[in-house]
């Protein structure tokens, strides 16, 4: 699933906002701290992790893909 941001990065948590993965902050501070959130097939524990067009998150079985405007 393709997720486009319109500025050079993104933030982690506000990357699984955006894809409809949660719907508040403290969601992502749950997923993210319970080890089920992967960043370029790399298990990632922090919530301000940058994303940049190209990164790849996987939640849930489901891979979303960075891609700018």
């Amino acid at each position: 699933m393709v997720v486009k941001i319109s500025t050079g990065f993104i933030k982690l948590n506000q990357f699984l906002k955006l894809a409809g993965i949660i719907v508040n902050g403290g969601e992502a501070k749950e997923l993210i701290q319970d080890g089920l959130v992967f960043v370029n097939d790399v298990q990632e524990f922090a919530r301000g992790k940058k994303l940049f067009p190209g990164d790849k998150v996987k939640f849930d079985g489901i891979e979303y893909i960075v891609e700018s405007e």
